[in-house]
């Protein structure tokens, strides 16, 4: 492989030996291929080296590097000498493996001040042979010059002169002990001793000082007067050198790394190379023990990937120089960075024109290191000098790359030379741990050798071809600096060579003088616009004249949103609300009430408009609030700005918006946010770029990062540079597309997202017109002319020839058929059908065609010479010429927009067309220019789509799928359910077939024929037939292809922007969405099965028309457009074999980032996308110029920076991304709005009467009621809450008269929705867990995170005597709340829970405990009471099931807890009202006796409480207007007020300890002044209420119910005579909460037989005793209560809608129905009743009754005679003795079957109850 070896390698043996290496390395998996290198050899007998010498079998080499690699864990190669330079043996433990650092041998010290480096002597003298190799030394007779080694300095020999007396002859003997020499460095003589010597010398020895160590090679001069090594001084009897086995030679390698490639910019004229060391690696190349730095692992991962220059590489070349530079130092020695392990991946298949990363990356300079890098040791005749004329000569600087072991010793001009470590850091391999390696799926033994790995790539180098080099060399380059290159050549003329060859026609005649013959032929006339063919011609003023048919179908009038945009933007709205409720406090939602927003766009005016276009058909600027409808369409442009330099101003403007509005919600959306993303640092660099660092300066900014109103949105299609290892976007704040690739998924919708898979999957349909095509013809005419024009960039050889082809195919169609030949048929099919399909109707529509041309002068140059040809054909009115710059407007000739315009029909005068989307339908040829593409939308009438200009330049995974995602759009399903069908059919057959009649039978064989991969037929001869075009272009009406049944759905097209095709949007919650979308057009047509859609603006179906109106495609209107790549596109997008994605996918994401390891797992092909950008955060880097690069590790906590509000919308192109984020932002103000708004009940109060007022009044205005007076009112009975519409009603003497019949009406009916009203919430609102703001967070208190331990459990135990038992609760008690609390002395026990005094007046605080049952809603309870309590001290309990307990706790971390005993875990609510009472009353008596003891009377403690329900939200107070003169209804006003106010308020009511409950009334829409007319009334209050416990010490809330438990208790309390209240002119709104609460259990079988049972009906809850039945797991209460609900007809059937004859209830209340009425009546002495006088009661109920009922109590009610009888008892002896204790027996009628029990399992303990008659 060099000349390390003498001889020549044969060429064939070579290629052979070659060809086979590599597919063996590629194909085997051991650990390096088979030996090869003895093929490469001339035979052994040519050899002039014994067989030893001969370099090692690779295995035995690899061996070596990894058992060495596996002892130190770095490799040192200071003893890899070449083989003539092996020691001794007793040098062996000298130059030992071990890295430590050598021990010191105690010498002594140097003298002060003198000199001390390596390589220089006590004087501070040069003594490196480098140095002194060019000097003249004398020294005296007798003396030799000798070179000695230092062990500092492995790689230098040091001069000395010695006496050769004391050295040894030829033989190894004869030399004089002791030792006489000279420094030759300060020419100090005499040292007789070498121990001095070496002390003078610096060889800082670590042994004791041997001569026959350290003085190791004669020196010689050879020819050219150069003093190099000579051969070794043989200290001993000389024996053979070159017979160890074990020496490894590493010099082979090194005159491979010698090979001269031309570096990056050889090319370039505006560049030279540049200098690389490595240095700039931050890789120390010390080889021995004396440097600290071989052991340190190298700096990996950052390195750049192109070889562009970089900063400060340049002065870091000066680092090869060792030592202080001197003069006479004329040269440099390059030390050779050798790679860390010998570790390296192996080597993938290596596809000729993608570049396998890294193949030549140039490293981006770390710190510069400290200390000087040493040369290595120089053997004989291994200088190399550079000749003085050899940069004037070449023209440019060879590279020399660097490779492996030792580079020779270069002298001379060694400027004019370039040594770079590019190739050797392409395998630099960081050091992997055994399980990072399983990771990897491999081994140790799996590896190559960086040798071999080095020798693998030259041999693939070998094997380039001269075009591939070149496209290898072009794809080095990034996309700015290869336009660079082409502006460069086009403006020094370079090209004029290939411009001049372009002058003429492939038939050698003069183009320019050709054409115009034919334009004086023609004179003045031109070819007719539209609806006739191409010999027609008609006068340039009938042409411009001409007007289409007009065509109202147009797909820019309507806006909708599609199902798959409305699921996005909700993900987009989950995504934010995630990042509110994590916790972080970086987004407060509840802090705003509006959105704004601005569009940031790259520079393209196109777009800008595009994004104009949008924002005003969307509405979402009226719908924000933002803008007035009239007004909205030219104020849209303040909200869509393009990266430019005017951006700094508007940018500037917007963020004074985002600081004077802090209750704004802004979002700053970055669209097609991977464009242009450089840092602004190195914007100073970018050579001019206009739009360098602008995007970071904007985005990356620090007002941007602390605005805490501020989203920040990227959109991307192609996110890979945004996601690195230094990416500022968390991976979960990433929002993906939903998944395009299911067929089944789509339902009714008529459109599929085509893509760029999809586009490589269409290769496999087997169809005669692929999508994905190559033109095989043009490469082979590419690369010919390549070979003629060697020193230009392909893409300008590309362009000139494209250009040519095109105006060509033109003149072939019209004039000149015999140049048809010369076209390729691709071509040629192309431009016949852009000017043919014109002619054929009388709409004049037609197709777009774009052709892709990056470099603007090209585009330029490309546009003039089309348009030229174009006019001098006649054709300037049959088709448009367009240049699609980014930078400018479009520009369209007038003729050309009164057609659109006569299309669109009702534009204004002043309408041009802004988008590419406005010329839908305009037959044009689009040259479209600039970097990248932008994101621009295409009409539905783009067909063909031509870049075979985008060649090796675009050799990045973004770069390449940007140019195919221009053609990405939205077909019908057919096309992708039916590929064979659908397609065969594309409209060049469609107008093959229009040739003529006869020509049918060869158009079959024509489409039937096998094709390659280039679309159209390659016929041989000039046939029309056979080239597959037609000159003629009279459209056959016979030949009409017909429908296929897999068309008969209504055609929609293509090129939808970002449009999604879907069903009408379903409607939210109760509400029609907006039918919004981004396509811009009915053509989503959903077909006729869609859901009815509310809005006009829903999709249509679409007539079929027999003639299509949508321009020529007809049925096909919804294909893709087809894609004519270069052939290096092609092999990587059209390979797909398997998996979702492209070979493409494989490709460095971007230019902008780099691979952080070589050795890395590949990207999966079946990878979705959240999976692919998991891989690249993992594995790719940002680039020094990345604006992400600053994003490093935060040292301190090891984590890196991600902006918390930044989020990461990615989908593929022209998916409907735009449209799904305006519709973001459309339900995120929804949401905010929601946010401040809450659902509460709104429902009139029931069984109301108000005709007659009650006898006593108080007077209106009073503020509290008149204990004298109120108390002589009668109690309501009568349930008026609209929650218990559904209950049996209390009977009342009112009730007796009412007529049954209108009862019967309004009472039957279904179980019904309750009504609620949206309201705005205020300052005074409770509030769940996701409210935040900064006033209450220390109330909620998430921060610590020590939270938990902060509380503490307390046990509290009384005895309750209705319980029997003693019940022990659990307090937890946050620290800050221990206040509230009495523990002892000792031990921190809790004895009691402070209460205040009745004659407490504190305005900053509430006297009573409040309590709060909870249940199923640890989030959602409104349990949030800062607000509501304007933050004032109060005290707060929350009441929870013992297992819900961790999470209340969890999400309310700063709230007293009380949690219920577990027996309670089933309970219902009943339970807990209960159990707050009872330890209420309990805790009352132990403050009353600690207060006592402080002198304070027991009857001075405050003894009520507040229980209140966890879904009051808001208190309102109210007034009555008094009414105006006219005779109107009186007016209600109402005032939201706090909870604090109405609490305070109540408290102080005089004489308020007389009574036993207060509360306050419910609120509703419907609040009239009658209702407000008495302030305050005696009846139920529900769901608030202040209760006095030690009023109501004997009345007990009934712990075992589940319904009702609170009018159950009303009337308890009632009938012991005691004062009920309530507040009128309060009234309380309570939210409607949709989960937890006082939910039913589901109920399901105790033992489930199978899953699929019917539901359980209510009447199945009960069951006779020892039955059969199915047993339930549900509490025997609830199934009984649930049971009565439902069960009046059966038990109680003679009270249905009698209300005259109620149910007797002695002592309870139940609900049996609504359709029953119960009489409440309390058996307790001296209780007041109703009046029953005369009443025949229709039943009667007896629930668990106790002692005081009796029966006598029984026999003072009557019964109507079938009247029925319910006992209800807690097991089957209490029942029995019941009956006989009441002496039932005697008045009602029993049968044994009358017995029943809940349908429980004995263990559940059922109740049973008994049903009998009257008699």
């Amino acid at each position: 492989m060099g000349n390390s070896y003498a001889g020549q390698l044969k060429s064939a043996r070579f290629e052979e030996a070659l060809h086979n290496s590599i597919e063996a390395s590629l194909r085997c998996s051991s650990v390096v291929p088979r030996p090869i290198f003895s093929q490469l050899y001339l035979d052994p007998d040519q050899h002039p080296f014994s067989s030893a010498d001969v370099k090692p079998k690779v295995e035995d080499l690899d061996k070596d590097l990894v058992n060495r690699y596996t002892q130190n864990g770095s490799l040192d190669f200071s003893n890899n000498l070449t083989v003539n330079e092996m020691e001794d043996d007793e040098d062996d433990e000298e130059m030992s493996d071990s890295n430590s650092p050598p021990i010191p041998y105690s010498q002594k010290p140097a003298p002060e001040g003198s000199c001390t480096t390596d390589g220089f002597c006590q004087a501070g003298k040069d003594l490196r042979l480098v140095s002194l190799c060019m000097e003249q030394i004398d020294i005296p007779a007798g003396f030799l010059l000798v070179g000695a080694k230092s062990p500092n300095l492995p790689e230098h020999i040091l001069v000395c002169a010695v006496d050769k007396r004391f050295l040894p002859d030829d033989h190894g003997k004869n030399a004089l002990l002791g030792f006489s020499g000279n420094c030759i460095g300060c020419g100090e003589r005499g040292f007789r001793y070498f121990t001095e010597f070496s002390n003078h010398i610096n060889l800082k020895l670590t042994t004791q000082p041997k001569k026959q160590k350290h003085l190791k090679y004669y020196l010689v001069r050879s020819s050219q007067g150069v003093l190099s090594k000579g051969p070794l001084i043989c200290w001993k009897e000389c024996r053979s050198r070159q017979s160890s086995a074990s020496c490894h030679s590493i010099k082979p390698s090194s005159s491979v790394s010698s090979t001269v490639t031309p570096e990056n910019g050889t090319t370039n004229g505006y560049k030279s190379g540049f200098t690389q060391t490595d240095a700039a690696n931050g890789n120390s190349s010390h080889g021995g023990k004396g440097s600290a730095s071989s052991s340190t692992p190298a700096h990996t991962g950052n390195y750049s990937l192109s070889p562009r220059p970089s900063y400060a590489s340049g002065d870091q070349a000066t680092m090869f120089i060792s030592g202080p530079p001197k003069k006479r130092h004329r040269g440099w020695y390059p030390g050779s960075p050798l790679p860390q392990p010998g570790l390296v991946v192996p080597v993938p298949t290596v596809r000729p024109l993608s570049r396998t990363e890294p193949l030549l990356s140039a490293p981006v300079p770390q710190t510069p290191l400290t200390g000087i890098l040493q040369p290595r040791p120089i053997p004989a005749g291994e200088t190399v000098i550079v000749p003085e004329n050899l940069l004037s000569n070449s023209g440019v600087r060879p590279v020399i790359l660097i490779g492996y072991g030792t580079l020779p010793y270069f002298y001379g001009n060694v400027g004019d030379i370039v040594v770079s470590p590019l190739l050797v850091n392409c395998y630099k391999i960081p050091q992997l741990e055994n399980k990072d390696l399983e990771q990897l799926g491999l081994t140790g033994s799996q590896f190559l050798s960086v040798e071999n790995m080095i020798l693998l790539t030259i041999q693939y180098l070998v094997r380039l071809g001269q075009h591939q080099s070149r496209a290898l060399a072009e794809s080095m380059l990034t996309t700015s600096e290869f336009l660079k290159e082409i502006s460069y050549e086009l403006i020094t003329g370079k090209v004029s060579f290939l411009a001049s060859h372009f002058k003429t026609t492939s038939l050698g005649d003069d183009l320019d003088k050709l054409l115009e013959k034919m334009q004086q032929r023609r004179g003045d006339s031109v070819v007719t616009p539209f609806d006739g063919d191409l010999n027609e011609c008609v006068s340039p003023q009938e042409a411009a004249a001409m007007i289409p048919t007009q065509n109202l179908d147009l797909d820019n009038e309507t806006f909708q949103i599609y199902q798959p945009q409305l699921t996005v933007a909700r993900k987009l709205l989950s995504q934010v609300c995630a990042i509110a409720d994590s916790g972080s406090q970086s987004l407060d939602l509840g802090h705003f009430s509006k959105v704004d927003f601005i569009i940031i766009v790259p520079r393209s005016e196109v777009l800008v408009q595009q994004t104009l276009q949008r924002i005003r058909q969307s509405g979402v600027l009226v719908d924000l609030g933002l803008e007035e409808n009239g007004t909205a369409h030219q104020r849209a442009e303040k909200y869509v700005v393009r990266l430019d330099n005017e951006i700094q101003t508007k940018f500037e403007v917007f963020m004074r918006r985002v600081k004077q509005n802090p209750y704004t919600l802004f979002v700053l959306v970055h669209d097609n946010s991977h464009v242009e993303l450089t840092s602004v640092i190195s914007g100073s660099l970018s050579h001019g770029e206009p739009s360098h660092g602008l995007a970071d300066r904007v985005i990356n900014c620090r007002e941007v990062l602390e605005a805490f109103n501020l989203l920040v949105l990227q959109v991307s299609s192609f996110p890979y540079t945004l996601q690195t290892q230094q990416s500022r976007i968390s991976s979960s704040n990433e929002v993906h597309w939903i998944q395009l690739d299911t067929g089944e998924d789509v339902g009714c919708e008529e459109k599929l997202y085509f893509g760029l898979n999809e586009y490589s999957k269409s290769l496999q349909w087997g169809i005669t017109s692929p999508l994905l095509r190559c033109d095989e013809t043009f490469e082979k005419m590419v690369n010919t002319l390549l070979e003629r024009y060697p020193r230009l960039h392909s893409m300008v050889v590309r362009c000139y020839l494209l250009i040519q082809q095109y105006s060509e195919a033109l003149m072939a169609l019209t004039t000149m058929a015999s140049l048809r030949d010369h076209s390729t048929p691709e071509t040629l099919s192309i431009m016949d059908d852009l000017i043919s399909s014109p002619g054929k109707n009388k709409s004049g529509r037609g197709h777009m065609l774009i052709i892709r041309v990056p470099s603007v002068q090209l585009a330029m140059l490309a546009k003039e010479r089309l348009q030229e040809v174009r006019d001098k054909l006649g054709l300037q009115y049959r088709f448009e010429i367009i240049l699609g710059n980014p930078a400018t407007e479009l520009s369209v000739a007038t003729h050309f927009v009164a057609r659109l315009k006569s299309w669109r029909g009702n534009e204004p005068e002043d309408w041009i067309p802004r988008t590419y989307q406005d010329l839908d339908g305009l037959p044009c040829i689009v040259i479209l220019t600039g970097k990248d593409p932008l994101g621009e939308t295409f009409p539905r009438s783009l067909k063909y789509c031509d870049l075979r200009l985008i060649d090796s330049s675009y050799l990045t995974r973004t770069a390449l799928e940007q140019e195919v995602g221009l053609a990405c759009c939205y077909v019908s399903k057919e096309v992708i359910r039916g590929p064979t069908v659908a397609l065969d059919l594309s409209g060049k057959e469609q107008e093959r077939a229009a040739v003529s009649e006869n020509d049918s039978d060869e158009l079959l064989i024509d489409l039937e024929r096998p094709q390659s991969n280039s679309s159209a037929v390659t016929g041989t001869s000039g046939s029309i037939m056979e080239n597959g075009v037609s000159s003629s272009s009279t459209a056959d009406k016979s030949q009409k292809p017909s429908l296929t049944p897999s068309f008969q759905s209504p055609a929609t097209s293509l090129g939808l922007d970002e449009g999604v095709s879907a069903s009408s949007a379903g409607a939210g919650a109760g509400e029609t969405l907006k039918q919004e979308c981004d396509s811009l057009g009915p053509q989503m047509a959903s077909s006729t099965t869609s859901k009815p859609s509310s809005s006009s603006s829903g999709p249509r179906t679409l007539p079929w028309p027999g003639q299509p109106i949508r321009g020529c495609r007809g049925p096909h209107a919804a294909l893709p457009p087809v894609v004519i790549l270069s052939k290096a596109a092609y092999s990587l997008l059209g390979s797909q074999k398997s998996g979702k994605l492209p070979s493409s996918s494989s490709l460095l994401p971007h230019a902008d980032v780099a691979w952080v390891s070589s050795l890395r797992p590949l990207l999966s092909k079946d990878m979705s996308s959240e999976e692919q950008s998991l891989y690249y955060r993992q594995w790719t880097s940002a680039r020094q110029h990345h604006a992400d690069y600053s994003n490093q590790l935060d040292p301190a906590s090891g984590t890196r920076n991600f902006h918390p509000r930044r989020l990461l919308l990615t989908g593929p192109p022209q998916v409907g991304k735009t449209g799904s984020y305006l519709q973001f932002l459309r339900i995120l103000f929804r949401m905010l709005i929601r946010l401040l708004e809450v659902d509460v009940y709104d429902e009139e109060e029931i069984n109301t009467d108000h005709s007659e007022s009650s006898e006593v009044s108080q007077s209106e205005g009073e503020p509290w009621p008149d204990i004298e007076s109120f108390s002589k009112m009668p109690f309501d009975v009568s349930v008026h809450d609209p929650k218990y519409s559904l209950m049996s009603l209390v009977y009342t003497e009112k009730l007796a008269g009412v007529k049954q019949e209108v009862i019967k009406e309004s009472k039957v009916e279904e179980p019904r929705k309750r009504e609620t009203v949206s309201i705005m919430l205020t300052k005074y609102a409770a509030y769940n867990t996701f409210h935040h703001c900064e006033q209450c967070r220390q109330y909620m208190d998430f921060t610590s995170a020590s939270q938990m331990s902060d509380s503490t459990l307390h046990a509290f135990t009384f005895s309750s005597s209705m319980l029997g038992e003693e019940v022990q609760l659990y307090f937890i008690i946050p620290k800050s709340k221990e206040s509230h609390f009495v523990f002892s002395k000792q031990g921190k026990h809790l004895e009691s829970m402070r209460l205040p005094l009745v004659s407490d007046k504190n305005l900053n605080a509430v006297k009573s405990p409040i309590f709060t049952p909870s249940s199923g809603r640890h989030e959602h309870g409104l349990l949030n009471l800062f607000h509501a309590m304007e933050g004032i001290s109060h005290l707060h309990l929350l009441v929870v099931k013992e297992y819900e307990m961790p999470l209340y706790r969890k999400y309310w971390p700063n709230h007293i807890m009380l949690v219920l005993p577990g027996m309670f875990n089933n309970a219902g609510v009943g339970a807990a009202r209960f159990l707050i009472k009872e330890l209420s009353y309990h805790n009352l008596e132990l403050e009353r006796n600690r207060l006592e003891e402080l002198g304070i009377k027991r009857q001075c403690v405050w003894p009520f409480i507040v229980m209140m329900d966890d879904s009051c939200v808001l208190w309102n107070i109210h007034s009555v207007q008094e009414p105006s003169s006219q005779p109107m209804e009186v007016g209600v006003s109402s005032k939201n007020v706090s909870l604090k106010t109405v609490l305070q308020h109540i408290e102080a009511t005089p004489k308020i300890v007389h009574y036993a409950i207060l509360g306050i009334q419910k609120w509703s829409s419907k609040l009239t002044s009658q209702s407000l007319k008495a302030p305050f009334s005696r009846c139920h209050v529900h769901d608030f209420i202040l209760l006095n416990i030690d009023l109501t010490q004997n009345v007990q809330y009934d712990f075992n119910r589940y319904f009702c438990e609170d009018v159950d208790f009303n009337l308890r309390t009632n009938s012991s005579g005691l004062l009920i209240c309530r507040f009128n002119n309060f009234s309380l709104m309570k939210k409607h909460v949709q989960v937890g609460g006082q939910r039913d259990f589901i109920i399901k079988p105790k033992i489930m037989v199978s899953e699929s049972l019917a539901p359980i009906l209510p009447l199945q809850y009960i069951c006779a005793p020892d039955s059969e039945h199915t047993l339930l797991a549900a509490p025997a209460q609830f199934l009984l209560e649930k049971f009565l609900q439902h069960a009046s007809y059966k038990l109680f059937p003679k009270a249905i809608h009698n209300f005259r004859s109620p149910v007797l209830a002695i002592d309870c209340y139940l609900n049996i129905g609504p359709e029953v009425a119960i009489c409440y009546i309390s058996s307790r002495p001296h209780s007041s009743n109703v009046n029953c006088e005369g009443v025949f009661f229709s039943g009667l109920l007896l629930y668990l009754c106790d002692s005081f009922v009796g029966a006598d109590l029984l026999k003072k009610f009557k019964f109507l005679k079938g009247a029925t009888l319910c006992v209800i008892c807690q097991d089957r002896s209490s029942l029995r003795q019941t009956i006989v204790r009441l002496e039932l027996e005697d008045e009602w009628q029993f049968r044994l079957r009358d017995e029943f029990q809940t349908a429980n399992s004995s263990d559940d303990k059922p109740l049973y109850f008994l049903t009998g008659r009257h008699v």
